[in-house]
């Protein structure tokens, strides 16, 4: 027996979420964030699939998940670099690096002048978030002098919201006027603008090109009111052991898992070394025909243990369902972590056999 666990990913659901996206920002387009892997779910056969639904401008965090990128698709569709280009990195023209800085604008646009071709870039405005983009300061001197510019082939000017996913959170507003003022101080450009959730606060977060990451994936974009993405993975796992043990019987590191009456135990090969969390321990579970099996003792490096009392026909070799299907989403189960679906998505270990499909 093959005790790996196995991450089955639909490419077709991953689609279905980018058209479904693509209808709500019409007529503006939509990329596909595909950093950290396509956020865990393998961005080589992630990004194709976008591509094949119809999706052309990509993102990815940093250059070297771009250049892979690129290898992958080949040429045409825009991939856009976050986090920018290092020094001396900037020839690279198959590439599009944000620019997040002044000093970039600088040294993007002098190269561009000093090859005679405009260097195509993204410029990033920071509104709200004091991470990456132009602070106010920077933006000011921009909009006072337009010649830095000069060089630059600007596809886009974008900015990121800091609390999309709070629909009536006041910075929502203000950072959309706060962008509208600080785009009509430039040359008329297109905008980027709403990420996954940002897409769904109204008409005031329509631009030229959206950047979902989170929903094409199905992590619920509008936290509190039902998930409108489709799911697109299941985690399964075949069962390696089950133990009998009496009544007071501790399970697993710390005892802090003690048998209120005779119980079956069932082991599992998945850990926090494969990204399911350490502090999920107690908190997960696992669906086998029907039945919720509940996660006793703690999540160790390589082993989970399930209390299997009430599934007297599984046995050695059985597969259960671990998130996705019958058992936790992982929004659910980043609830039960005290995290975000995110994380479960990008936590996803390397251990686990991957297999892409539809439903």
């Amino acid at each position: 027996m093959d005790p790996s666990a196995i991450l089955h990913i639909d490419l077709a659901a991953i689609a279905e979420n980018w058209r479904l996206l693509a209808a709500r920002a019409a007529p503006g387009a939509v990329a596909g964030v595909v950093k950290a892997n396509a956020y865990g779910l393998g961005a080589d056969r992630v990004a194709p699939a976008l591509h094949a639904a119809g999706c052309r401008h990509f993102f990815v965090a940093h250059l070297a998940e771009g250049i892979v990128l690129r290898e992958t698709l080949g040429p045409g569709p825009m991939i856009a670099v976050l986090n920018g280009f290092a020094p001396g990195a900037d020839g690279d023209a198959a590439l599009v690096p944000v620019l997040n800085s002044l000093g970039d604008v600088h040294s993007h646009a002098a190269a561009g002048r000093s090859a005679g071709q405009a260097r195509r870039a993204l410029l990033h405005l920071d509104t709200g978030m004091a991470r990456l983009g132009l602070d106010a300061a920077e933006q000011a001197r921009l909009a006072a002098d337009h010649s830095l510019l000069a060089g630059l082939d600007l596809l886009y000017v974008m900015t990121h919201l800091a609390c999309a996913d709070e629909a009536d959170h006041a910075l929502n507003t203000e950072q959309a006027a706060r962008f509208a003022r600080a785009c009509a101080a430039l040359p008329k450009l297109r905008r980027s603008f709403a990420n996954s959730s940002g897409l769904f606060l109204g008409s005031d977060y329509a631009s030229d090109l959206s950047r979902p990451g989170c929903a094409l994936y199905g992590i619920n974009p509008t936290p509190g009111a039902p998930n409108p993405m489709r799911q697109v993975l299941r985690l399964e796992a075949p069962v390696l052991q089950i133990r009998d043990i009496p009544a007071g019987a501790s399970v697993g590191y710390g005892a802090s898992f003690v048998a209120a009456r005779p119980s079956r135990i069932a082991t599992i090969a998945v850990g926090y070394a494969d990204g399911y969390l350490r502090s999920l321990s107690g908190q997960g579970g696992a669906a086998y025909r029907g039945l919720i099996l509940p996660m006793v003792g703690r999540v160790s490096m390589d082993l989970i243990t399930l209390d299997v009392t009430d599934a007297p026909g599984l046995v050695p070799g059985d597969t259960v369902t671990l998130i996705g299907g019958a058992a936790p989403s992982p929004d659910d189960l980043a609830a039960r972590a005290g995290t975000i679906g995110y994380e479960i998505l990008t936590s996803f270990g390397a251990r686990y056999r991957r297999a892409y499909g539809a439903g």
